[in-house]
C-alpha cells in the first residue's frame, strides 16, 4: 500500500474509516440543509441567524472544557464514542421529524444545535484521541490526514446531495437520512477487533487533573503558538457556511443547488490538501506557517471574484490551503503530545478551534449583513495573514529564523531551533555555514575531529554530520533555502 494510505493496512483503521466516511456524508448533508432553512425559510436571508446557529453548535466545546478532555482520558473511548454517536443520531432524528411535520421554528433549530454541540464537545476529543488506539505512532500523522480527507471527501458528496434533496423533498428528509448514517459509525465501533486495539493510557484518579492539560500546554510553547494560529483562523476564517450561503444568494442571486455545490467544489481542494499531508511522515511548524499565509491570500482572491464560476474556482484554492493548515496543526499537536494527556490537550485544541465560533460566526454574519458578503470573506483573509504573522514572529524570536543576504549566494534562510520537548533518538544530518551552535549531549564530527556540545563552532565546512542520542529539547536543525544571485 502506498505511503499516502499506509494507515489503511490495519484492519481496525479500515473499519473505522469506512464507518466515519458514511457518517461524515450525513453530517455535511445536515449542515447544508440546516443552514439553508435558517437562511431562506425561517428568516429573511439573515446571515447573523446562521452565525447564531453555528455559535450554539460549537460554543459547548469551550463551555465544557476541561471536563470533556478528562472524560476522554479517563474512560474507555470506544464505549464513549458509541454513546455520543448514538445521541447525535437521536438528535438528527428529532430535528428531522419536526421539520417533516412542518412545525419547526427558528428556536427549535437553536435548541437542537446547542444540544448537538454539548454531545459533540464530549465526542470530539475522544474521537481525536481514539486514533492513537487504531494505529501506531509512525502512522499517526498519516491517520490524522486521512481522517481529514474522509471528512472533506464527504463534503464533496454531502452538500451537493443535500442541495438537490432540499430543493426536491425538503430539509427534513435530509436530517432523517443523517440520523441513519450515525448507525454506520456505531456499527463500526462494534466491529473493531478489540485484541488489535492499542492499550489506552487512562488517566488515574487524582487531584488537579482538570487543570493538568493547561499546565502541560503551558510548558510547550510550540503548541501554544499552534493554538494561536488555530484560534485566529478557526474563529474568523472557517465560517464557510456564512461565506458560501451569502455569496450564493446575495451576490450571485442563486439557489439551494448552487449553494450546496459550492461546498462540494471547495472540498476538492480540501481533499487534495489532506491527501498531500498524508504523504508527509511528520507534521512541521513551517508548513503551518505556509498554510496560514496561503489561506489568507486565497481568501483575498476569492473575495474579489466577479462571477459564481470564478468564486467557485477560488474556493478550491481556499479548501487546499485551509486543510493543509489544519491537518498539519492537528497532526502536530497529536503526535507531539504524551498519550496520557492527549484527550485533554485535544479537548483544548478543539475548544479553541470550534469554541471561537460563538465569537467569530455572529461577527462575520454581521459584517456580511452590514457591509456585504465580500467583506466577510475579507475577514477570513485577514485571519490567515495574522496567523502567519504570529507564527513567523514566534519562529524569529524562539527558533532563530533569519533571512540573510550574501553577495555571492543571494538570499539564505536559516532556521535554528531548540526542539519541542519530544523524546527522540537517531542521526541527523545538518548543513551549516560559518557558525553552528552545538547543543548539550550532541556530538559533531568535523573531518576526523569529534566535538561534544555545548559548544559554539565556527567552520567553513559545507556539511557537519551529527550522531546523537538526545531529547528534542537539545536538538538543533538548520534549514537553508539558497538562490544564486
Amino acid at each position: 500500500m502506498s505511503a499516502m494510505f499506509r494507515s489503511l493496512s490495519g484492519v481496525n483503521y479500515r473499519i473505522w474509516f469506512a464507518g466515519a466516511l458514511v457518517s461524515n456524508i450525513g453530517t455535511w448533508m445536515q449542515r447544508t440543509a440546516q443552514d439553508w432553512i435558517v437562511l431562506t425559510q425561517l428568516t429573511n436571508h439573515n446571515a447573523a441567524a446562521v452565525g447564531i446557529v453555528m455559535a450554539l453548535q460549537f460554543g459547548p466545546q469551550l463551555l465544557l472544557l476541561p471536563w470533556s478532555g478528562l472524560i476522554a482520558d479517563r474512560f474507555d473511548r470506544r464505549k464513549l464514542l458509541i454513546l455520543t454517536q448514538t445521541s447525535m443520531g437521536a438528535l438528527a432524528l428529532g430535528l428531522g421529524l419536526i421539520t417533516v411535520l412542518g412545525v419547526v421554528e427558528l428556536w427549535h433549530v437553536y435548541l437542537f444545535a446547542f444540544a448537538l454541540g454539548v454531545v459533540s464537545a464530549i465526542d470530539a476529543p475522544a474521537r481525536q484521541a481514539f486514533v492513537g488506539e487504531l494505529v501506531n505512532d509512525d502512522n499517526m500523522s498519516n491517520a490524522v490526514a486521512l481522517n481529514s480527507a474522509s471528512f472533506n471527501g464527504a463534503r464533496l458528496i454531502g452538500p451537493a446531495v443535500a442541495g438537490v434533496l432540499t430543493a426536491a423533498v425538503g430539509a427534513g428528509w435530509v436530517f432523517l437520512i443523517n440520523a441513519v448514517t450515525f448507525a454506520f459509525t456505531v456499527l463500526a465501533m462494534f466491529l473493531l477487533r478489540k485484541s488489535l486495539l492499542r492499550v489506552q493510557h487512562l488517566a488515574p484518579r487524582a487531584r488537579g487533573q482538570l487543570l493538568a492539560g493547561f499546565r502541560y500546554v503551558r510548558g510547550r510553547p510550540d503548541i501554544i503558538v499552534v493554538l494561536i494560529v488555530v484560534f485566529l483562523v478557526g474563529t474568523f476564517g472557517f465560517n464557510f457556511a456564512i461565506f458560501t450561503s451569502t455569496m450564493t444568494t446575495v451576490v450571485f442571486g442563486l439557489g439551494a443547488s448552487e449553494f450546496g455545490l459550492l461546498s462540494s467544489i471547495m472540498a476538492i481542494g480540501s481533499v487534495a490538501g489532506a491527501l498531500l499531508s498524508a504523504q508527509r511522515p511528520h507534521a512541521r511548524l513551517r508548513l503551518i506557517l505556509i498554510g496560514s499565509a496561503a489561506f489568507g491570500i486565497t481568501c483575498g482572491i476569492a473575495a474579489f471574484m466577479p462571477s459564481y464560476g470564478l468564486f467557485a474556482a477560488a474556493l478550491i484554492l481556499v479548501g487546499f490551503s485551509s486543510l493543509t493548515l489544519m491537518t498539519t496543526a492537528n497532526a502536530y499537536v497529536q503526535t507531539t503530545t504524551e498519550p496520557s494527556m492527549r484527550g485533554r490537550v485535544m479537548a483544548l485544541y478543539m475548544a479553541i478551534f470550534a469554541g471561537g465560533t460563538p465569537l467569530g460566526a455572529p461577527l462575520v454574519g454581521w459584517v456580511a449583513d452590514e457591509f456585504g458578503p465580500r467583506w466577510a470573506v475579507g475577514v477570513a483573509a485577514a485571519s490567515g495573514v495574522l496567523a502567519a504573522a504570529a507564527i513567523l514572529i514566534w519562529m524569529i524570536k524562539y527558533r532563530g529564523l533569519r533571512l540573510r543576504y550574501r553577495p555571492r549566494v543571494g538570499v539564505r534562510l536559516e532556521l535554528r531551533h531548540l526542539g519541542d520537548g519530544r523524546a527522540l533518538t537517531g542521526t541527523l544530518s545538518i548543513v551549516a555555514t560559518k557558525e553552528f551552535i552545538l547543543p548539550t549531549g550532541a556530538v559533531a564530527t568535523i573531518g576526523e575531529t569529534a566535538v561534544e556540545g555545548p559548544e559554539r563552532l565556527k567552520t567553513d565546512a559545507d556539511a557537519i554530520e551529527r550522531e546523537t542520542r538526545e531529547t528534542a529539547t537539545e536538538s538543533i536543525a538548520v534549514v537553508e533555502a539558497t538562490t544564486t544571485r
